[in-house]
């Protein structure tokens, strides 16, 4: 049967959304055992084929099944802020209750017949403190290795989704957010039904702390729900957008426009093809903070830029006239 969160009225007013760079990473290991469903990701995957080959990720793979199945949820647990740091959900991964560990182990472990009673599921068990320590260490390595270099750039796509779904539930209310995240998500009577989810018997259901919205550039085609106790629940969906996550950096701004705005506040401009922060870009461009603050006040002023408050960050986005100039044949004569 699908999955059905029946929200009470306490939870329709706590419906939030997140980013989790943790997800994230698990979901990218999710994504690469997924034989043949690959799609947006195959760039992605063509870049980093040799480092996928060169990092020995035998334990965590114990618990990230090929053909589906479950994954401890302590490994990708829904974030209790909304834009967490990777580093902070790294510490709470490692804080996991052993017992909670083992439970959600043993679970995933069972759904590979004969896992559980070999030498390496043995060894997992025997010892979940130390399997939390040593996952979450194997965590890290993927995190640094497969996303962080691309992180800015996934987060962008991530911000301008939840941007683009605030404005809408601006407009058109919950029905408006909740009716178009997904073709599998249906929302109706109070009720959001993941039609191609099964509905277990252990799933977390609402309980007045309202649903988490996460979007994700690597759960693509899925959408993925269904976290167990005591977990709160949780729907992560593809991103609009995800495709530019992978694709190659922004081009070099037209020369033209480098003379007129000046090279660095023209590579600032040109490279907000979608929401950004402050932090985000100076990581794009190997800037000081203080120096893009600088320039995005410019670009401001002058009517090239917008910003709006998303949580605890300002995103900053092109405007029409914005678009136009950068899009545009700006002549030396266009000041």
């Amino acid at each position: 049967m699908p999955l059905a969160l029946h929200l009470g009225t306490d939870d329709l007013t706590r419906c939030r959304f997140a980013i989790s760079p943790l997800c994230q990473t698990h979901e990218a290991l999710r994504m690469l055992r997924r034989t043949g469903r690959h799609g947006y990701h195959r760039g992605w995957l063509r870049r980093f084929r040799r480092t996928v080959a060169g990092l020995d990720l035998a334990p965590l793979w114990l618990f990230v099944p090929p053909a589906g199945g479950y994954t401890p949820d302590f490994l990708g647990a829904p974030p209790e802020e909304p834009y967490p740091s990777f580093d902070d959900e790294l510490a709470r991964m490692r804080a996991t209750d052993p017992a909670l560990a083992h439970a959600e182990m043993t679970r995933s472990l069972g759904c590979t017949p004969g896992l559980i009673e070999s030498p390496q599921g043995r060894a997992v068990l025997d010892d979940p403190a130390a399997t939390v320590q040593r996952l979450a260490d194997l965590t890290e390595r993927a995190w640094r290795a497969l996303l962080a270099p691309d992180w800015p750039r996934h987060r962008a796509v991530l911000e301008a989704d939840i941007a683009q779904r605030s404005r809408g539930a601006a407009d058109g209310g919950l029905d408006a957010l909740l009716t178009g995240l997904h073709p599998a998500v249906e929302w109706a009577g109070r009720t959001l039904t993941l039609r191609r989810y099964e509905d277990l018997p252990d799933a977390q259901r609402p309980d007045g702390r309202g649903v988490l919205l996460m979007p994700s550039v690597f759960v693509w085609p899925d959408v993925v729900s269904g976290f167990a106790r005591p977990w709160q629940p949780t729907v992560l969906y593809p991103a609009r957008g995800m495709g530019r996550a992978h694709a190659a950096p922004p081009a070099r701004p037209a020369e033209a426009l480098g003379r007129l705005l000046g090279r660095q506040r023209a590579a600032v401009l040109a490279g907000l093809t979608a929401p950004s922060s402050t932090t985000a870009l100076a990581r794009r461009h190997g800037l000081a903070a203080s120096t893009v603050s600088a320039h995005l006040a410019v670009l401001r002023e002058a009517g090239l830029l917008e910003s709006r408050r998303q949580g605890h960050h300002v995103l900053y986005a092109r405007t029409a006239l914005g678009d136009a100039l950068v899009e545009g044949d700006v002549g030396p004569g266009a000041a």
